[in-house]
């Protein structure tokens, strides 16, 4: 049984799971964590990393469990951040293929973090066909339960780039250098459909 946390657009790291086991599951119950990937996602831009971050009300000193922390309304966001994927990936191979649904989850308003990394990981399901189910658990897990394999805060901002789990070509690549273990949306609108194939191959 794999259990990780909830994840924003997540980096390429949390996927291979989905490849090998027939379902992952998520604990929402957990107490959220500053300065992971719960509320952001990293993408390479013409200038290099961009980190696209939700923001919290509250912010993000806050200890509740992951379902209950809610979305700051403060600031337009997802416009934002929508526009910051649309100038990142309007030059890669696959991007215009995602554009339009992608553009339509951004448009939709969300008032739990939770609510909104769902949709976004059902929005991946459908457009990479991975085999995998996802399934919540009911309750909090304690860290490192027996018969788990945890990897909740496996991979963190501070560490991400210690994992290279594929290989490919990025759009800025030959200004920038190769980013490795990037959110999904890297791969995805670089590769198109071998997405899940590539990472297939990972395990």
């Amino acid at each position: 049984m794999i259990v990780s946390e909830l994840q924003y657009f997540p980096p390429l790291t949390f996927f291979p799971a989905l490849y090998k086991e027939s379902y992952l599951y998520i604990d929402i119950y957990e107490v959220y964590r500053k300065m992971s990937f719960r509320n952001r996602c990293l993408i390479a831009g013409a200038q290099g990393i961009i980190s696209l971050s939700v923001p919290l009300q509250e912010g993000r000193n806050q200890h509740l469990p992951m379902n209950e922390v809610l979305i700051s309304d403060t600031e337009k966001w997802q416009l934002r951040h929508f526009k910051s994927i649309q100038s990142a990936y309007n030059r890669s191979p696959f991007f215009e293929y995602y554009q339009e649904d992608l553009a339509m989850l951004y448009q939709k308003s969300f008032y739990r973090l939770a609510d909104w990394n769902t949709h976004c990981l059902n929005w991946l399901k459908e457009k990479m066909a991975w085999p995998a189910d996802i399934l919540f658990t009911e309750k909090a897990i304690p860290f490192r339960a027996e018969g788990i394999e945890d990897r909740r805060n496996f991979v963190l901002p501070k560490n991400y780039r210690d994992w290279n789990p594929v290989k490919y070509r990025q759009v800025f690549e030959e200004r920038t250098g190769f980013f490795p273990n990037l959110s999904i949306l890297d791969l995805l609108f670089n590769t198109g459909k071998k997405a899940g194939e590539l990472l297939g191959k990972t395990m």
